[in-house]
C-alpha cells in the first residue's frame, strides 16, 4: 500500500498526515504554523513536525494545502496574505530537498475540492466543483481527478464573482463580491445588523431565527439563497460540471437552504444544466487529505 504526507499549512495551525491511497489517515500531528513569525520559524517547525510522523521515508511524496493561489508549476505561493515572507519562497523545493521526495504545493480550496473529488463525495464523477462556504467562499474545478488551477494559480477563487454591483462596498473585494454577501462572516455581519440585540455568532443563529418564522431572517436567508443559486449559476456557464460538492461550516445548516439554493441555481441557470447533481461534501479532514492527494493526481 501507497503512502503520502499531506500537509494543511494555516496561517494559525499546521497539520501533517500520513495518508493511504484510500484515504484513509494513518498518523498525524498537528500544532501552531508560527505564521506570523516569518519563513524560518514556520519552516522549522514543519519539518520537525513531518519528522514525528511513524516511517516518515517510506511514504511516496508529500503535498501542501496553503492559504491563497499558488504557482503549482513551482511550487511558490503568489500571494502571502496568512503567511508573511512565502510570497516567492520556495516552499516545495526547500522539503523536496530537506526529505528526498516529490513535494506538491496548491491552494487550500482546491486540494480540499480534490480530496472529495478522489474518495469523497465526488468520487465517481469526472468533473466537480467543490465549493466551500466558510468564513470566507472559496472554490476548486476538478476535472479527471486533477486540479485546474490555471496560469496564475487563480482558478477556482471564487471570492470576488460579482453578484450584485449595488450592494455596498465593504473591504478590498469588488462592490457585490460574493464572499461579502453570502460567507459565513458576511451572514454574521448582516444578522448583527438586523439584530443588534441578538448575540450573532455563526450563521447558523440566521437559519435557526428563520426557522422559528422571524421574518427578517427569512428575507435575510431569501438573499442569501438567491445569491448563492446566482454564483452557482454562474459557474455552471463557465465550466459545466457534472456535480457542485458543497462543504464549509455554513453548510452545517445545510437542512434549512440547501433544497432551496438547488432550486434558484435552476431558476437561473440554462435548461440544459438543470440536471446538474449537488452533493454534501463527506471527508472529515478534506485539507490534510487533499494535499497528500496531490501527488497521486500526478500519478506517483
Amino acid at each position: 500500500m501507497k503512502t503520502y504526507i499531506g500537509i494543511d499549512l494555516g496561517g494559525t495551525n499546521v497539520r501533517v498526515a500520513k495518508i493511504s491511497e484510500a484515504g484513509e489517515i494513518l498518523a498525524s500531528v498537528k500544532g501552531p504554523s508560527y505564521g506570523k513569525e516569518g519563513t524560518g520559524k514556520v519552516m522549522e517547525n514543519l519539518k520537525s513536525l513531518i519528522r514525528e510522523i511513524p516511517n516518515w521515508k517510506n511514504c511516496e511524496a508529500m503535498g501542501i494545502g496553503v492559504p491563497g493561489p499558488v504557482n503549482t508549476n513551482i511550487g511558490v505561493m503568489n500571494l502571502d496574505t496568512n503567511l508573511p515572507g512565502f510570497k516567492g519562497y520556495p516552499l516545495a523545493s526547500e522539503l523536496k530537498k530537506e526529505f528526498g521526495m516529490p513535494v506538491f504545493l496548491d491552494n487550500d480550496a482546491n486540494v480540499a475540492g480534490l480530496a472529495e473529488a478522489m474518495v469523497g463525495a465526488g468520487k465517481d464523477f469526472e468533473s466537480i466543483y467543490y465549493i466551500t462556504i466558510s468564513t470566507g467562499i472559496g472554490g476548486a474545478f476538478i476535472w479527471h481527478k486533477q486540479v485546474i488551477s490555471g496560469s496564475h494559480g487563480f482558478g477556482g477563487e471564487i471570492a470576488n464573482i460579482i453578484i450584485d454591483r449595488s450592494r455596498e462596498k465593504i473591504n478590498y473585494l469588488n462592490v457585490g463580491a460574493i464572499e461579502n454577501e453570502a460567507s459565513g462572516t458576511a451572514i454574521v455581519r448582516k444578522g448583527r445588523a438586523l439584530f443588534p440585540q441578538e448575540d450573532i455568532q455563526h450563521a447558523g443563529q440566521i437559519f435557526q431565527l428563520a426557522d422559528q418564522g422571524n421574518k427578517k431572517a427569512i428575507q435575510l436567508k431569501k438573499e442569501i439563497i438567491q445569491d448563492l443559486g446566482q454564483l452557482l449559476a454562474t459557474l455552471s456557464c463557465a465550466v459545466d460540471p457534472e456535480a457542485f460538492v458543497l462543504g464549509g461550516g455554513v453548510m452545517k445548516s445545510a437542512d434549512s437552504f440547501f433544497t432551496e439554493v438547488i432550486q434558484s441555481f435552476q431558476a437561473q441557470s440554462h435548461t440544459m444544466v438543470g440536471d446538474t447533481q449537488f452533493l454534501m461534501a463527506e471527508c472529515e479532514e478534506p485539507g490534510v487529505i487533499g494535499a497528500a492527494m496531490l501527488p497521486m493526481s500526478r500519478g506517483l
